[in-house]
């Protein structure tokens, strides 16, 4: 036992003079409260997101997408949404700036108003013997100058997402045949540059790879397509110092298709993405369940490893996103997706795609359906508005590896701070009945075996934390916002920080999402069912210099 403690001895004097720092010891708190340690690896980054990770999509479903007997669009369409209400406008402009993809399912039925071309353009009709259940629609010009208007105005980073169907001939198995026809996107593309307005990226289909939704197009003939369309947005944007990306797929992981896409395309593809509705139906009884489910939550990995190693192996030069996902397919569900629970998958979400170098998370939707991050007719926030807006201020590009002991209810994820000093932590308790409290460490491997051998000798629990010299004197705290749902009801559509109501005011202001300052030598409180992020400058982590 002797030799123990001076092993010990030694590992702090090393590490005292190695980090200039005091280590703090705590100990565990009786009742129902339990002290659990959550460890970051700060010695080099394990992935690294755009500036603009967050991302929100606007869909193309008119107020006669129904799913399972409700009307979720209302007048959330690309065609008739009202772009002169305050609320999205300011809801925009909070994240400075936030990235939409502009796109879904019915973008590939979606021709563009062009002189000379002999179609009117009219907007979606139902039909149920056409493909997705709609004639054609058109997208007039006069309406594509007042979307990149307020795309100007709200500062919004813009994808769009091109008719892929054009031209070929699709079959009564679902094979879509022949090559793209260009001729309509190019038009587009051309107005678009002529009339001076900024699109990031050109998208092109939307869930045609694989077995595919509606219709399917082979990935040697994709990759032909996505040459083709490199090739006219080199030709259309010609002398420009920066050109827009040219992304793909926009469907669900098929590793077998997405591998020969991507090696078909390896200086033609700049972004490959792909769709996430791994909880299912909307109509599902369980997405709660599921939700709270950390088995679950983890099953999605695959996909992500999956492509991320596909990327690796290829010798590509892409990189991943994912370019939509809500969760629950067919419009998500009323009072579940739409809700503080769903904050739970979605956190989850963007934790675990940035771990695998994920660059942009697109959620489905800003508006529409049942899963939108604001309401379809009030355009008030729901719960997972702010929930993104935290993320997309306080956590920064590089991510960090990022290990939790002691329960599988935790979820903890930590990137370097946003434009700060130190990391920022994200701890999500999918446990309704028990608060943990969580210390951070980031000692080195060798000192957490040291003293998990103590632990094994001792009956009371001991963390450790470096913690520099000046902050126990007062001068540095730890910035701590914790979310809850209103009333502890998980299917609230209100959301509290820190013990207020998160809400627009009267003239539509997206209120401050103000933290509380703790002494960083104390352990952080994650309530039940109750999510935290952490901004810790005291933590000096080599990866974030």
């Amino acid at each position: 036992m002797g030799s123990l403690f001076q092993l010990l001895g030694l590992c702090f004097w090393v590490y005292f003079i190695s980090y200039s720092s005091i280590t703090v010891v705590s100990q565990n708190v009786g009742g129902s409260e339990k002290v659990k340690t959550v460890f970051i690896d700060g010695k080099a980054p394990i992935g690294k997101t755009d500036d603009d990770f967050v991302c929100a999509t606007l869909d193309w479903w008119p107020p006669e997408k129904c799913d399972y007997g409700t009307c979720s669009w209302d007048h959330a369409s690309l065609l008739n949404l009202d772009l002169k209400n305050t609320i999205l406008s300011k809801a925009i402009k909070a994240f400075s700036p936030l990235k939409l993809r502009l796109g879904g399912t019915l973008q590939d039925i979606v021709i563009y108003e062009q002189k000379g071309l002999q179609q009117p353009c009219i907007s979606f009709r139902k039909n149920s013997s056409e493909i997705f259940g709609y004639n054609q629609g058109c997208l007039p010009m006069s309406r594509w100058d007042e979307l990149n208007n307020f795309f100007k105005k709200t500062g919004a980073v813009v994808v769009f997402g091109l008719n892929a169907l054009n031209g070929r001939v699709i079959k009564s198995d679902g094979s879509a045949v022949g090559p793209w026809s260009s001729t309509n996107a190019e038009s587009l593309i051309r107005y678009t540059v002529n009339k001076g307005y900024t699109i990031h990226g050109w998208e092109l289909g939307n869930e045609l790879s694989g077995s595919g939704i509606g219709a399917r197009v082979t990935a040697d003939q994709y990759a032909s397509d996505v040459i083709s369309l490199q090739n006219i947005v080199q030709d259309i944007y010609r002398g420009f110092p920066v050109k827009p990306l040219v992304i793909a797929p926009a469907g669900g992981f098929d590793a077998k298709w997405y591998k020969e896409l991507i090696e078909k395309t390896p200086k033609s593809l700049d972004v490959v993405t792909h769709h996430i509705y791994n909880l299912g139906p909307g109509v599902d009884s369980h997405l709660i369940e599921k939700i709270l489910d950390p088995s679950y939550l983890n099953g999605v990995t695959r996909t992500f490893s999956g492509l991320q190693n596909l990327l690796k192996t290829t010798g590509t030069s892409s990189t991943a996103w994912v370019g939509e996902a809500g969760g629950a397919y067919n419009s998500g569900r009323n009072l579940v997706t739409n809700t503080f629970v769903f904050s739970f998958w979605y956190l989850d979400q963007l934790g675990m795609s940035s771990a695998y170098d994920t660059k942009t998370y697109c959620r489905q939707s800003l508006i529409g359906g049942n899963y939108g991050l604001l309401n379809t007719t009030t355009f008030m926030p729901n719960p997972d508005y702010y929930s993104a807006l935290l993320w997309h201020r306080l956590m920064g590009r590089k991510v960090l590896s990022t290990t939790f002991s002691g329960t599988k209810k935790i979820r903890a994820y930590a990137h370097c701070a946003k434009q700060s000093k130190g990391i920022t932590l994200l701890l999500i308790n999918l446990d309704g009945k028990t608060t943990i409290q969580v210390q951070v460490t980031t000692e080195p491997v060798a000192l957490n075996g040291i003293l998990a051998l103590q632990n094994k000798q001792k009956s009371t629990r001991t963390r450790f934390t470096r913690i520099p010299q000046e902050s126990t004197s007062g001068g540095i705290t730890r910035e701590e916002y914790h979310l809850t749902a209103k009333d502890g009801n998980l299917q609230s559509q209100t959301m509290l920080l820190n013990g207020n109501i998160l809400t627009v005011n009267s003239s539509g202001d997206i209120p401050p999402l103000e933290p509380i300052n703790v002494h960083p030598s104390e352990p952080i409180n994650v309530a039940p069912y109750s999510i935290v992020f952490t901004r810790i400058p005291s933590i000096d982590a080599p990866a974030c210099r």
